[in-house]
Formats: structure tokens, C-alpha cells, sequence
């Protein structure tokens, strides 16, 4: 059924189109090494939280906005041998060591998809 990779980080608002920029050649590189589809989202309608939010998991500052993204995969194992070579691949070199946010309050995770209506 697939598996997604997925990603909710905040990036300054004044770096969206910094953004937008990585993100494309980040896809190109998913895609390259077998991802079906990879999706960025810049937030829109976020609303602030009492207990949890997306803004809150992430600690958006004010100068901020979410983004939520995910990579669309056609299994797990196709995502398990991807990486590695994401990572080594040369047209990337330097990419992932100068990202436009704090990779730090980025949150991501793996996701076997049950229900694709």
C-alpha cells in the first residue's frame, strides 16, 4: 500500500522561497532513488494549541511558519535502500549541511499507510 516519510519543521516566513528551493532539490533526489511523490506544505491555517499543535511540537517562533511535508514511498524496503544513497548522492553535497531551518526542532518519522482512499 506504501509507506510515507513524514516531516513537520519550522522555517522563518522571510525564507519561504530559501525553502521551497531546498525542497525541490531535495524531491528531485527522493524521486531519483525511488519516492513516488515527495509533498511540501507551508502553513496556512495553524491554529495555536492549549495542550498540542503543530506549532508547538515544533517551537514556531512568531517570525515563523510550519511546514508539513511527506515522501511518498512504494514500500518500506524501497525507502530502507534509498536513504543511504540520498545521502551519499553528489548532487546533494552540501544540502542537507545548509538547511534553511534548525534541523534540530525537525520532526520526522516513518509510516506504513493503512487507508488510501
Amino acid at each position: 500500500m506504501g509507506y510515507i516519510d513524514g516531516v513537520i519543521v519550522a522555517v522563518e516566513t522571510a525564507k519561504k522561497q530559501e525553502y521551497i528551493d531546498f525542497a525541490k532539490g531535495t524531491a528531485a533526489a527522493f524521486k531519483k532513488h525511488g519516492a513516488l511523490s515527495a509533498i511540501e506544505c507551508w502553513g496556512d491555517d495553524i491554529p495555536d494549541g492549549k495542550v498540542t499543535s503543530f506549532g508547538m511540537a515544533v517551537k514556531c517562533k512568531e517570525n515563523e511558519s510550519v511546514v508539513f511535508s511527506w515522501i511518498m514511498w512504494p514500500d518500506k524496503e524501497t525507502r530502507i535502500k534509498a536513504w543511504p544513497a540520498i545521502e551519499e548522492d553528489e548532487a546533494l553535497a552540501g544540502l542537507f549541511s545548509d538547511m534553511p531551518f534548525d534541523g534540530a526542532r525537525l520532526i520526522y518519522g516513518g509510516f506504513e499507510v493503512v487507508v488510501n482512499d
